[in-house]
């Protein structure tokens, strides 16, 4: 078993974007990889370099002739009209970059390694992983290739026979869902905004074999994610027992996000990842959505700092102020006038609030089923 928990990064992500217009121009895992350092929460020993995983590795869940389609798309800087009607590359969300082909399979590799790594138990975050719309044979959603399922996979590989994935992005895990659909040793449990993008993920859905999808309202707030933890996640979990839990962290659900309408403070995140440690000796952390650099550098790093035990200071010291001052969010209003707090703090306000009606009777509904 790990002794200590292990980060999985890579400097692919440095300097590697999705274009000047895309969100994802935004510095996101080499932000948590600098700010983690910056506060000595990340020394060489817990470091660990993510491999690329080769193409046979991602046939797993993805066709041959997509993955094929993908790394000749990066070659060549360019895909054809019949390619990208096909496979869906080149598009607004999934456009043609330098890495689309390495920087994806670097995620990709960094979770089967993972899973490896977690044969006999512990922690292992790999805040590269989280790109849950990808679908086996095209690109979705900002997802060349879908990361959370190959997570799944290898830790089945390597011995565990019940998995629980956990989903807390503000967008719905449609590719996950498509790859474990009806599989009774894969529990999906998935909490995220209602009417948004990818517009699937309703409660009806949850009849379907073992996806439990709560949609919620705009504008839900840490009180009211509570509620869903201590009433609706726990309760799954422990019903269904599992050999080892995947986390995606998406921090697109909180409330500086420009992509949702979700309210909650980066606490909301460190309690779901409390709780959860508790409930498994085998954990793997990803990252996912997350468009406001700081809110999601901030984010992830108080997770990692969680998964060691180590408190958020209060205030940061000069180092890491420093650095989050450093960033840019060009092109956004709240890029423009940020405030102090993401500069000095690691820990969101609180952002608690009533507990509607509505949020309340769907857990209820789904609650029924265990």
């Amino acid at each position: 078993m790990l002794h200590r928990p292990l980060f999985i990064g890579s400097e692919i992500y440095r300097g590697s974007s999705y274009g000047p217009a895309h969100p994802l121009r935004v510095p996101r895992v080499t932000t948590v990889m600098d700010l983690a350092r910056a506060l000595n929460w990340l020394p060489d020993e817990q470091y660990v370099t993510s491999p690329r995983a080769k193409p046979r590795a991602l046939w797993s869940f993805h066709t041959p002739e997509y993955i094929s389609a993908l790394a000749r798309a990066e070659r060549r800087g360019a895909v054809s009209d019949t390619e990208r009607v096909q496979f869906q590359l080149g598009t607004h969300s999934n456009p043609v970059f330098s890495e689309m082909f390495r920087r994806p399979a670097t995620g990709a590799g960094g979770v089967i390694l993972a899973g490896e790594l977690l044969k006999d138990g512990g922690i292992v975050h790999v805040p590269g992983g989280g790109t849950h719309h990808g679908m086996p044979d095209c690109a979705n959603g900002f997802c060349y290739l879908n990361d959370p399922v190959l997570a799944i996979k290898s830790l089945q590989h390597h011995g565990a026979t019940r998995v629980l994935y956990l989903d807390i992005d503000a967008h719905h895990p449609d590719g996950v869902e498509v790859g474990f659909r009806g599989d009774p040793d894969v529990r999906m449990i998935s909490v995220h905004e209602e009417k948004r993008w990818p517009f699937t993920g309703d409660l009806t859905d949850s009849a379907e074999g073992s996806a439990f999808n709560l949609p919620v309202p705009r504008g839900l707030n840490d009180t009211e994610m509570r509620v869903i933890l201590e009433e609706l996640i726990l309760p799954l979990i422990t019903d269904f027992e599992p050999d080892a839990i995947v986390l995606q962290c998406g921090s697109d659900a909180l409330d500086e996000d420009p992509l949702s309408r979700l309210s909650l403070s980066n606490n909301a995140h460190v309690a779901v990842v409390r709780a959860v440690m508790g409930m498994t000796s085998t954990l793997m952390v990803l990252g996912g959505g997350g468009y406001n650099p700081w809110s999601v550098g901030r984010c992830w790093t108080r997770i990692w700092g969680v998964l060691n035990g180590f408190g958020a200071p209060e205030i940061l010291d000069a180092e890491a102020e420093n650095f989050l001052r450093d960033l840019r969010f060009e092109g956004n209003s709240r890029g423009r006038n940020p405030p102090e707090t993401w500069f000095t703090t690691l820990s969101d306000a609180p952002r608690e609030g009533d507990v509607r009606c509505e949020v309340r009777t769907r857990i209820g509904i789904l609650r029924a089923r265990i």
